[in-house]
């Protein structure tokens, strides 16, 4: 286990370039998903993440396994079920926030996985984390949640866990690699990005409408940039930077920087999809970001008695 370690001034800017990155990605996928079926746009993003890349970067120097793992929790299971939440019913802008839970999964996993166990600030924000998931469900109860169903919540916090899951993996590579080598973060994710394109392609084949594959050739440019803009930058550019991220730093410690990502995607919701937010979700927002900030500065919270 990973001792906790000082971000650099590096390691801050890499997280505002994910930050910006991630935070309006939501916003690229709503636009995809407008001529794209969710598996046709899993299989595009990652076919311009990958197929462009494959020919110039050399595999990365660790064992098979943790590629695999990663290409398929990171690829297959948090995008896959991302997009088909935002497909079935989410908005972009809460799905921002929601996929920040990740947080939560990562420092649940990384306690059973890793051993790194939870501080008296971490179990505060999974408790505030659990109050948010209650507004955002009593929203839907209430109807007032508009665009926003159950089905596509429940796959918001799926991809969520999935996104967790692939944080304990890439801290795993990290510490498969051999003495005195270090994880290379752009091979990773890019050989890694080559494992969802197949399970993707074959599950379009087999459960998208015949009609979603005709369409293709009147597609727009805004989707097709979509497809650009989650490949080369949403995934590439930034799962590079977070993945160096956590071969530095433990992964309960890196996932916190995630913060800033809901206030980019509320904003970019906002202003480029007209989304409206509720009481109810403002409620459940504002103690997601409340439990992450708890989680990212445990000193605002008193001081336990002796």
């Amino acid at each position: 286990m990973s001792s906790a370690s000082p971000f650099t001034s590096k390691d801050y800017l890499a997280a505002l370039g994910v930050i910006a990155i991630w935070g309006t990605n939501f916003v690229a996928m709503k636009f995809g998903l407008q001529d794209f079926t969710p598996l046709q746009l899993g299989a595009g993003r990652y076919m311009a993440a990958a197929l462009t890349l494959l020919l110039l970067i050399r595999p990365p120097a660790i064992p098979w396994q943790w590629v695999v793992l990663y290409g398929l929790c990171q690829g297959l299971g948090q995008f896959g079920l991302l997009f088909l939440a935002l497909k079935v019913g989410m908005t972009a802008s809460l799905a921002s926030v929601l996929m920040q839970t990740q947080v939560f999964f990562t420092a649940l996993f990384g306690l059973v996985l890793l051993q790194e166990k939870l501080a008296r600030h971490q179990r505060y924000s999974l408790g505030l984390g659990g109050l948010a998931l209650t507004c955002f469900g009593l929203g839907i109860l209430a109807g007032s949640s508009v665009g926003v169903t159950w089905a596509g919540l429940a796959l918001n916090l799926a991809a969520a866990a999935m996104w967790a899951a692939s944080n304990i993996v890439a801290r795993q590579a990290q510490q498969a690699c051999k003495p005195g080598q270090s994880l290379d973060p752009v091979a990773f994710v890019v050989w890694s990005s080559a494992l969802p394109i197949l399970p993707f392609m074959l599950l379009s084949w087999q459960l998208d409408p015949p009609l979603s594959w005709a369409h293709l050739a009147q597609v727009s440019w805004l989707s097709w940039a979509s497809v650009l803009y989650l490949g080369w930058f949403a995934t590439v550019i930034a799962y590079a930077l977070w993945t160096g991220l956590l071969k530095r730093h433990p992964a309960n410690q890196v996932a916190p920087l995630s913060l800033g990502v809901p206030v980019v995607g509320l904003a970019a919701g906002a202003f480029a999809l007209q989304e409206v937010i509720t009481g109810w979700q403002w409620a459940g927002i504002l103690l997601t970001l409340l439990a992450l900030l708890v989680n990212f500065r445990p000193g605002i919270l008193p001081k336990a008695a002796p």
